[in-house]
């Protein structure tokens, strides 16, 4: 009997879509061993209103100093205008949850409180080194399966708008204190973009669950929110800290407390922290603490230079950050702390000196303890 010949069939070739999903599960599965927390995809086009929302807010001055967001706001307002070859949006959160709760820091009057984000390395470096070790896996895979697409890599210097992207993609919300929260991570987390030529299929947009809660507005020592999802920058702690230079407005100052660089009250009093992920990057631990003000007023450029180097506190530079010190200090009711006031008061820099003379203003009617 004549042997049988078996007949091969070709195996069925995937189709685009099989494809593109397939990339796009390995994708999130190469985030997560790079250190990600989670990742999710829109499109460039996925924020219409986007643009609309941030002339309204720069057309009410509500961005006090920070004209960049003026300058280029054609393109924060329209990602697609950024970059027209992009057919894809990859938003990533990298958690940076701090070990302890950093409001009882605020107790300690004569210690300068550093927001969480800022206790460890900068983590614009952190995790733009990432997103490109990512991107760079992302171009050599989707190039094996005979594509060739380009990337764009963003964390926060850019001119995009990073938390509606986020939402639109699914990552979380933009909650009342207008920062993004997640129902698996809380707020205490980076984003970070990569914008690509690639078209992946995007995630479901996410949808706000704050419900009748409060909390975060209600803490704001400044009063910074005009209403729920709305911030007026011109009265935010961490702006004033951060952003804005010379001197504070004095009916500002005594609100501030002892904060001198940046502010978590919002961030820190939000439930759904109760999801909150660890910080998987021993970058962002805890460096710098809560430190003694009088030390810190001692500081001269060299040596805040090389005490903040690779931290993101370093890119305000000595005497803005000297000016939130004498701040602190005047608020503290401590006259142990005359003498740190005292010395600057004839510092080069008249806005320090200015600091420093309110401060010992207020130490000096301070009433005794």
């Amino acid at each position: 009997m004549a042997q049988r010949r078996l007949l091969a069939y070709p195996r069925a070739m995937p189709s685009p879509a099989q494809r593109t999903a397939d990339l796009k599960s390995r994708l999130l599965a190469q985030s997560q061993a790079e250190g990600f927390s989670a990742l999710r995809i829109t499109t460039p086009d996925a924020i219409p209103e986007a643009a609309s929302r941030l002339a309204a807010f720069l057309a009410q001055g509500r961005h006090g100093q920070m004209a960049w967001l003026e300058e280029r706001s054609h393109w924060r307002g329209n990602p697609a205008a950024l970059w027209p070859e992009a057919r894809s949006v990859i938003m990533l959160a990298e958690s940076y949850t701090p070990a302890e709760n950093p409001l009882p820091l605020l107790a300690l009057r004569d210690r300068g409180v550093i927001s969480a984000y800022a206790q460890g390395k900068d983590y614009h470096d952190l995790v733009k080194r990432r997103l490109k070790r990512l991107g760079r896996w992302l171009i050599d895979t989707a190039r094996h399966d005979g594509t060739a697409p380009q990337i764009k890599v963003f964390v926060d210097t850019a001119p995009v708008m990073e938390k509606p992207l986020a939402q639109a993609a699914g990552l979380g919300w933009q909650g009342k204190h207008t920062n993004l929260l997640s129902r698996d991570l809380g707020n205490w987390f980076f984003l970070g973009a990569i914008f690509t030529t690639l078209d992946l299929p995007p995630d479901a947009p996410e949808h706000g669950h704050c419900g009748t809660c409060t909390a975060c507005l209600d803490i704001c020592p400044t009063n910074a929110f005009p209403a729920p999802y709305q911030l007026d920058a011109r009265r935010c702690i961490s702006y004033l800290t951060i952003e804005h230079h010379g001197p504070v407005d004095p009916d500002l100052r005594p609100l501030m407390g002892n904060r001198i660089y940046g502010c978590d009250d919002c961030l820190a009093i939000c439930p759904w922290n109760k999801f909150a992920a660890a910080a998987r990057d021993i970058g962002y631990a805890a460096r710098h603490g809560a430190p003694p003000l009088a030390e810190l007023a001692a500081l001269d450029d060299a040596a805040f230079r090389a005490r903040f180097a690779g931290s993101p506190i370093k890119r305000i530079g000595r005497n803005r950050f000297v000016r939130n010190v004498l701040y602190a200090i005047g608020n503290s009711g401590d006259a142990a702390l005359i003498p740190a006031a005292l010395a600057l008061t004839t510092d080069p820099d008249a806005t320090v000196a200015e600091a420093a003379t309110w401060a010992l203003s207020r130490l000096h009617a301070a009433p005794a303890a």
